[in-house]
């Protein structure tokens, strides 16, 4: 009894981009709200209360920015690889490659090197593990059509189970509150923090340049019109000569490593040591492609994004303490906040038209 029409809208202006992703948010809130309420929650006060424990003092504050860290670094590199179409779901096995490769640097050379090329050795062997992590699944899909989605998730827990291995096995070190996990890095291996807070703050200057250069790469060199033809209209890329193998190769690079060095960030500015894996990412690399779609796949955009998902992070803290709510509840919240931006996505670059006709229901896509 009803048709629904899909189009293309020829156009999208800024502002309705704007207006979307606000009307995104709003109804990912309502329907946050509903769950507090099922859970016999007063949803204005459960909501309020993970941005006052997140930006209401300057303790959850602080946190809040030492939580951006790792979601800076992995969501610039994230949106890099979603503009070209590249679904890469390992940012969390790349961001523990990146760990695991610091924490052999730090335990082989610690004691024989200063902290001035150590720490930079640390961040260089992050970059490549996580790299190395990005490169297989590139290779799998462009040279045996292998979806990324299962390869990039797949490799996650391999990683995991290999840092798994290592902490129970040839790394094995002091065990903490019955907990295996490696000795601690010497101090030489550790970064800096700003005083009274958790903030690496190499590590998130690192960041904050790294994202302003992706956002160069992206609109102001040819490699970055490469990415955007990629992911816009694959055809005329390779129309126009665009080599799609090695631009994924670099695109996997950048986005893999990128979250390689977030993972040396929490190895040595935060944790000192390599334990279980849950232990060394807050499931960072998954968080983090939200903050992607929500900064519009814009890699400038994502240090508002990260900010504000380190916030929901801190808050999610708050309430499971205050309210007496289980730890999943932030997960739930992350994935209300992805499924209405991935919905509001849709319906800015469509226009969905219902007519109900004395017909069978069908559907009908058109293209402008």
């Amino acid at each position: 009894m009803f048709k629904i029409i899909v189009y293309d809208r020829d156009s999208i202006t800024p502002l309705r981009s704007l207006m979307t992703n606000i009307g995104s948010l709003l109804a990912s809130l309502l329907a946050i709200g509903i769950v507090f309420f099922l859970c016999g929650v007063n949803p204005l006060y459960a909501i309020g209360k993970i941005f006052t424990g997140s930006f209401g003092s300057m303790y959850g504050f602080k946190e809040t920015i030492t939580k951006a860290i790792p979601l800076i670094l992995i969501g610039g590199g994230l949106a890099l690889a979603f503009r070209a179409k590249f679904w890469n779901i390992g940012a969390e096995g790349q961001l523990l490659m990146g760990a695991l490769m610091g924490t052999w640097i730090g335990l082989t050379w610690g004691s024989s090197l200063p902290s001035s090329i150590l720490i930079p050795l640390m961040f260089v062997a992050g970059f490549i593990g996580g790299a190395f992590l990005g490169l297989i699944p590139a290779i799998l899909k462009i040279k045996f059509s292998i979806n990324e989605v299962i390869s990039t998730l797949m490799l996650n827990y391999i990683c995991a189970e290999l840092i798994t291995m290592l902490i129970v096995g040839p790394w094995k070190g002091n065990t903490r509150f019955g907990f295996p996990g490696t000795n601690n890095l010497n101090d030489a291996a550790l970064l800096g923090v700003l005083s009274g807070s958790r903030i690496h703050y190499v590590t998130l200057i690192i960041a904050i340049v790294s994202v302003v250069i992706l956002s160069i790469i992206v609109y102001r060199t040819r490699f970055g019109y490469e990415v955007r033809v990629i992911g816009e209209n694959p055809e005329a890329g390779k129309y126009a000569g665009i080599d799609f193998f090695k631009t994924t190769l670099v695109i996997m690079i950048l986005s893999g490593g990128l979250a390689g060095v977030a993972g040396v960030g929490e190895l040595a500015g935060i944790h000192h040591y390599l334990g279980y894996p849950a232990s060394i990412s807050s499931g960072y690399g998954f968080t983090a492609i939200i903050v992607a779609w929500l900064a519009k796949l814009n890699p400038i955009y994502v240090l508002v994004s990260a900010l504000f998902f380190a916030g929901i992070l801190v808050g999610g803290d708050a309430i499971q303490i205050s309210l007496g709510l289980p730890g999943a509840t932030v997960q739930i919240v992350n994935g209300i906040l992805l499924v209405f931006l991935i919905m509001g996505d849709y319906f800015l670059k469509h226009k969905v038209i219902v007519s109900f006709a004395n017909n069978d229901p069908e559907i009908a896509v058109n293209k402008k």
